[in-house]
């Protein structure tokens, strides 16, 4: 019987080695048809700081399995036809994403492609048994950039809040606000975003290696993103208070900085600290059972090979249409041009500000006057959206943080009434250090349909691209000068604007399209 179970070992081990050699081979070749998503995402842990965690998720992950290398050379490894089935759905995932230019999903289906053929060629044991250090790998998405906004509008809140219950006196608009001492603005490096990555990513390992029951590591996974919010507007009121009770002499320039971050290092030594009184790390792993060797496991052989074949063939069918469609030859568009209509007139462009829309096929910039109403019409036309040509982009925005002129000082969705029809538009309120406030009004329409969310075009444009439908978008943004009582009277200019102009408009996209 002795004899036996050594037989059984060495069977085991060899097809460890066979298995994980198979299997290190078969993820390299996912690296390699899917390098550009990989590249991309490396490109944002070079020039983030944000996100130069990124470089440590893999091999932290590795290091992770490694450390349950004794219980996993007992789980010995099942190919699994049930992965294939997740590497389907990551791999359609990724094209639609890429069809779309959604590097976050592209990104997130990647990962999920990597963990899946885990799964396909090593089996369901020890897919469960590793599951946390694969997770821990979507922690390499460079993610979170969405939030800035809220995060900048909490940290505004709860600023102003606290200098409103100390005594201070606080004029607001947006994220800009002014008390008796100097002027202030919560731009991106003070949302927080850079704490919260950090904290989460931290408090999520922190909280795995630390304890042992799963509810545990939750509550303390919870606090690890709930602290660094509340202490970043902590640290920001802290910072104001600081420089208006110097007379603002401390806490501007790189002190605002220093400040920021020594703040928040206490802050998550101290969540440790506390965390640390109801460690369990002196506790065993809790049990698996699937970590249970059995000799009929031992014995059992199912063929890796095929199944590596058959998960690489999956995998390598999206990058290989996705260069297809990519390949295409971009179709011909004449001059974008529209026409004047209803009264209005070409004019003389009245302000300096210029909306940043990027990588457009065809622009058109024009101001228009009407009975003393002036109107800047920008239209940005995307003719066959690709990476960096694309209508939804995060390099298209209205106006640039901590621009030295121009700032947006409130942006919402409104919907409003265009041509008889009520229409949702994206709102903003632009002031210059001149004195000149812009109102303007910009949405989108992709392949005939109208909207300012930036999902739902993201998601019509990578199914009619994947479809070989048409996929072309245009960004129509339009703006007209207001004064501190004239809202209603710019958002009257507006509307009329468009109604006159909007068959106009079509008729130009129509020529160039040549739909």
């Amino acid at each position: 019987m002795s004899d036996l179970i050594k037989h059984q070992f060495a069977t085991l081990k060899g097809r460890w080695l066979y298995s994980g050699a198979l299997t290190l081979g078969a993820l390299s070749i996912l690296f390699v048809l899917f390098w550009s998503t990989f590249y991309s995402m490396a490109e944002v842990w070079e020039r983030s700081e944000t996100f130069a965690h990124g470089y440590l998720i893999f091999p932290i992950t590795i290091w992770l399995i490694w450390r349950k290398r004794h219980t996993l050379a007992n789980i010995p490894p099942h190919p699994d036809l049930r992965g294939l089935v997740l590497m389907g759905l990551a791999g359609a995932g990724w094209l639609l994403a890429n069809a779309g230019s959604v590097n976050v999903i592209e990104q997130y289906a990647f990962i999920t492609l990597l963990i899946a053929a885990v799964w396909t060629l090593l089996g369901l044991p020890f897919f469960r048994a590793v599951f946390f250090p694969l997770m821990f790998l979507f922690f390499a998405v460079p993610v979170g950039e969405f939030l800035i906004e809220p995060l900048m509008g909490v940290t505004a809140d709860f600023t102003v809040a606290l200098l409103q219950a100390t005594g201070i006196p606080v004029f607001r608009e947006g994220t800009f606000f002014s008390i008796p001492s100097g002027d202030w603005s919560v731009v991106e490096g003070c949302s927080g975003l850079r704490y919260l990555i950090a904290s989460v990513t931290l408090g999520v390992l922190y909280a795995y290696l630390t304890y042992r029951s799963w509810k545990r590591r939750l509550l303390f996974s919870i606090a690890a993103i709930i602290v660094p919010i509340l202490a970043n507007s902590g640290r920001a009121y802290m910072i104001v208070m600081i420089a208006h009770l110097s007379d603002m002499k401390l806490a501007l320039g790189i002190d605002h900085y220093i400040y920021g971050w020594v703040f928040f290092g206490l802050v998550m030594m101290l969540l440790f600290w506390i965390g640390g009184f109801w460690r369990e790390d002196d506790l065993p792993e809790p049990a698996d059972s699937v970590s249970t060797l059995q000799a009929s496991d031992i014995g059992a052989r199912r063929p890796i090979l095929p199944m590596a074949v058959g998960a690489l063939l999956i995998a390598g069918l999206w990058p290989a249409y996705a260069a297809w469609l990519n390949a295409r030859p971009l179709p011909y568009m004449p001059v974008l041009q529209v026409e004047t209509q209803g009264g209005w007139q070409p004019g003389t462009i009245f302000t300096t500000w210029t909306p940043h829309w990027v990588g457009a096929d065809r622009q058109l910039r024009r101001a228009y006057v009407q009975a003393g109403r002036q109107v800047m019409l920008d239209l940005n036309y995307y003719g066959t959206q690709r990476q960096d040509a694309e209508l939804i982009n995060s390099q298209n925005f209205m106006i640039k943080q901590k621009d030295p002129v121009w700032s947006n000082i409130g942006e919402t969705v409104i919907s409003v009434q265009i041509a008889g029809q009520a229409q949702q538009v994206r709102q903003a309120k632009m002031r210059s250090i001149n004195g000149q406030r812009l109102l303007v009004w910009q949405w989108n329409r992709v392949n005939q349909h109208l909207t300012v969310n930036d999902y739902t075009a993201k998601l019509i444009l990578a199914m009619d691209r994947v479809r070989l439908a048409r996929d072309d978008g245009l960004s129509v943004l339009i703006a007209t000068p207001y004064d501190d009582v004239g809202i209603k009277v710019a958002s009257n200019t507006l509307a009329t604007f468009a109604t006159d102009m909007k068959p106009a408009i079509g008729r130009a996209l129509d020529r160039v399209d040549g739909k």
